[in-house]
C-alpha cells in the first residue's frame, strides 16, 4: 500500500486487512510504503467479485489512536496471453474471458450527465448484469466514484474512455493530457476498470502512439486500447474494430501477432417505444417495430457473434447501448429507464449461449421424409423439439 501524510518520527502507520477468514496488519512510518503479505489470494471477478477490506490507523509511540480511515481494495490480473493455439486473447486472472458488455454513455434525461440518485447508477449496472453482460464500456464520459464502487461490489468490468479532445490547439493538447491523468489517478484503486480507451475512433485523435506508452508507463496494471474504432495506430494491446450492426472480428493482419482482437461497438439496433423516447421518433442502425422482432433480431446478432470467438479469435465485444438517448433510440432500456425493451431472462440465456436451435439446411419440399440437422452453438447443450401438424 503507498500511503502519504505528515512524515513525523513519533507517528506509525497501521495497514489492517480482513478478508474472508484472513487477516493481515503492517506497520511502517508515514510516507513510506507499507507491504502486506496475503496467503491464498482470492481474486476479483465479474463472477466473485470479492473485495478486501482495508484499515489504516495513524498512531503515536504511545499507541494512541490519532486518525483511522476505511476502504476496500480487490485483487485481480488482466493480461493479453496467446491460447494454445497461439491466438493473443483477453485473460483476466490467467484464464481467458470472453468479456461480452455494453456501451453506456451515462446520459439521463433529467440530469443529462448527472444522475437522479445512487439508486440509479444502481439501476443501470445491476440492469446489465441480469442480462448476462460481463462488461461496461464507459463511453467519453467519467463517473463520480460511487459508479466505480458499484461496478467494483457488483462484478462488473469497465472500459474506460478518455472524454474526447475538444480541438487540435496547444492548449487543448496540453489539457487533454492533463485530464486523462487525473482520470486515471482517480480511478486507479478501482479492480473494475481494466482497460484504458483514450480515443474514441478519430475523434480529437493526436498523438496517439505518444499516450500508448504513457498509460502503459502510469499504469502497468491495465490494458490500453489505443483508439476503439476506425483509426488504429498498431500500438497498444489490442486492435479495436466498430461494425454495424452485424458484428465482425479484426483480422490477423490488422491486429498483428500480439494483440487481442476486440469488437469495441456493433449492433444498434433501434425501437421506439411510445411515451418513453425523447424526441418521437429515434435513431438506430437498423429500426426494428416490436419488442418480439428486437429479440429475435438482437438473438441473430449474437449467432453471429459467437463463432467469432472460437474461429477469428474475437476477445470480446460490446454492444451499442445500454439504454437510449436523446436521438439514439437503440438502447435495450428506454432513456427514461421504465421500461427493459426485450426479457432479460431470455437475453442473458442468448447471451450464455442458449440459442434457438437452427437447422443447418432447410429444403422447401419433400416427399415423405427428409434428413434434417438441427444446432446450437453451447456445447452440451439439449436440443428438444415437437413435430406440428
Amino acid at each position: 500500500a503507498q500511503v502519504q501524510g505528515e512524515r513525523r518520527r513519533d507517528l506509525k502507520l497501521i495497514a489492517r486487512v480482513n478478508g474472508e477468514n484472513f487477516n493481515a496488519e503492517s506497520a511502517g512510518r508515514p510516507g513510506t510504503p507499507l507491504l502486506l503479505r496475503i496467503s491464498n489470494p482470492r481474486a476479483w471477478s465479474p463472477d466473485d467479485p470479492f473485495l478486501y477490506d482495508l484499515e489504516l490507523e495513524l498512531v503515536d509511540d504511545a499507541g494512541n489512536s490519532i486518525d483511522k480511515v476505511k476502504g476496500y481494495f480487490g485483487l485481480r490480473k488482466i493480461s493479453v496471453e496467446k491460447d494454445a493455439a497461439g491466438v493473443p486473447r483477453l485473460y483476466l486472472n490467467n484464464e481467458p474471458l470472453f468479456q461480452l458488455g455494453l456501451l453506456d454513455q451515462g446520459y439521463w434525461p433529467d440530469g443529462l450527465y448527472t444522475a437522479p440518485t445512487d439508486e440509479a447508477l444502481i439501476h443501470d449496472i445491476a440492469t446489465a448484469k441480469n442480462m448476462g453482460f460481463n462488461l461496461l464500456r464507459k463511453h467519453v464520459k467519467v463517473e463520480p466514484q460511487r459508479w466505480y464502487y458499484h461496478c467494483d461490489r457488483l462484478g462488473m468490468l469497465v472500459w474506460q474512455d478518455m472524454p474526447s479532445a475538444a480541438n487540435n490547439s496547444v492548449t487543448s493538447r496540453k489539457k487533454f493530457r492533463v485530464e486523462m491523468k487525473a482520470m486515471l489517478d482517480a480511478l486507479f484503486n478501482h479492480p473494475s476498470v481494466v482497460m484504458w480507451v483514450p480515443f474514441n475512433e478519430g475523434w480529437g485523435q493526436f498523438n496517439t502512439d505518444r499516450f500508448v506508452v504513457e498509460l502503459k508507463n502510469w499504469d502497468p496494471t491495465r490494458l490500453v486500447n489505443n483508439a476503439s474504432g476506425w483509426t488504429d495506430s498498431g500500438f497498444g494491446d489490442v486492435m479495436d474494430i466498430h461494425s454495424y450492426p452485424e458484428p465482425k472480428a479484426p483480422s490477423t493482419e490488422e491486429a498483428g501477432p500480439d494483440r487481442a482482437r476486440v469488437l469495441g461497438e456493433f449492433g444498434g439496433l433501434g425501437l421506439n417505444i411510445k411515451g418513453h423516447t425523447w424526441t418521437g421518433k429515434g435513431w438506430g442502425y437498423e429500426l426494428i417495430q416490436s419488442s418480439e422482432g428486437l429479440m429475435k433480431a438482437y438473438e441473430d446478432l449474437i449467432w453471429q457473434l459467437m463463432p467469432l470467438n472460437r474461429e477469428a479469435g474475437l476477445s470480446a465485444a460490446v454492444y451499442t447501448q445500454l439504454s437510449d438517448i436523446e436521438e439514439e433510440n437503440n438502447g435495450l432500456v428506454t432513456y427514461d429507464r421504465l421500461l427493459v425493451k426485450i426479457d432479460p431472462v431470455i437475453v442473458k440465456k442468448i447471451n450464455a449461449g442458449y440459442l434457438t436451435p437452427r437447422p443447418d439446411r432447410l429444403g422447401s419440399f419433400f416427399y415423405k421424409k427428409a434428413p434434417v440437422a438441427f444446432r446450437t452453438l453451447k456445447e452440451g447443450a439439449t436440443i428438444r423439439y415437437k413435430l406440428g401438424e
